[in-house]
C-alpha cells in the first residue's frame, strides 16, 4: 500500500496525559536496490496514575518512494512510502532494526 508520511520535528517532547514522547531520528537505510524509511524515538511515563517508565521504539512506514517531495499547509514536509506487508519480512526488519538501535518496539504503518 502505498501512503504519506508527514514529517514531525525531531527532539521535540510531545506531552501526553501519561507523560510525553519524542522523535528522535529518521533513518533511510539501503536495503536490497530500495531505501527503507524507519524512525525512533522514546516515550517516558511519567504521570500516570500506574507508576513511571518508559521505552524506545522504531517506527516503520515503509521503503521511500518519493523523499519530501512536497510540504503541507503546515509547512511539514511529506514524503511517499509503501508500507512492508509481507509478514516475514516485517520480521527479519524486526530484527535489524532492534539490533542497530536502542529499541524495545518495532512497529510497521
Amino acid at each position: 500500500m502505498i501512503q504519506e508520511y508527514i514529517h514531525e520535528a525531531l527532539n521535540e517532547e510531545i506531552r501526553a496525559i501519561g507523560g510525553f514522547y519524542s522523535l528522535t531520528k529518521e533513518i533511510r537505510l539501503p536495503l536490497e536496490g530500495r531505501e527503507l524509511f524507519y524512525i525512533t524515538g522514546y516515550s517516558v511515563f511519567d504521570t500516570s496514575c500506574c507508576g513511571t517508565g518508559g521505552c524506545g521504539y522504531a517506527v516503520v512506514p515503509g521503503f521511500i518512494l518519493d523523499w519530501k517531495g512536497r510540504q503541507n499547509k503546515e509547512g511539514k514536509f511529506v514524503s511517499r512510502v509503501e508500507s512492508v506487508t509481507d509478514l516475514k519480512l516485517q520480521k527479519q526488519l524486526q530484527h535489524l532494526i532492534t539490533e542497530k538501535e536502542m529499541v524495545q518496539q518495532v512497529r510497521f504503518e
